[in-house]
């Protein structure tokens, strides 16, 4: 059966096959995360019997250092810092939930921050004041917190 436009039009026989071409690497790109979260998983297991922390900024900062220097291209290195942060946030939270208190409810420049440095796979804690972030920091409530810090230059 072969493809058609929204005006009824069939595709171009060369789009149709490349987007073929494209669903393949799709499902083999999937295959591939799933096989980076099992070993994910397995890191969270070795992770609990040392007692290590699941987030390790600096390890996912070397990972990222790394994958943007081996970048070839085309895909530009700018991206692919925040694509693997989602990777990684996805498998983390695979591991154990991170919990992230910030400043202000959603859609602050604060649960920006948050979702920017930690992946959009955290437990998000909005707070309402600055004490209440320490607080659910400090007692255990969120593993991390996240305020403004004000810049007047």
């Amino acid at each position: 059966m072969s493809e058609s436009t929204p005006s009824g039009a069939a595709i171009n026989p060369a789009l149709l096959s490349l987007r073929v071409r494209i669903d393949a690497v799709d499902q083999a790109l999937l295959q591939l995360l799933n096989e980076r979260a099992a070993l994910a998983l397995e890191v969270g297991e070795v992770k609990k019997l040392e007692g290590s922390v699941a987030f390790r900024p600096e390890r996912e900062a070397q990972v990222i250092d790394g994958l943007k220097a081996s970048n070839c291209g085309p895909l530009k290195s700018g991206s692919v810092a925040p694509i693997w942060r989602e990777i990684m946030s996805a498998c983390r939270a695979l591991e154990t939930p991170t919990r992230v208190a910030y400043l202000g409810p959603a859609g602050t420049f604060s649960e920006e921050a948050a979702l920017g440095f930690f992946g959009s796979s955290i437990v998000k804690v909005p707070c309402a004041s600055f004490d209440e972030v320490f607080h659910n920091t400090s007692s255990g409530a969120a593993d991390f917190g996240v305020v403004p810090v004000e810049n007047s230059t």
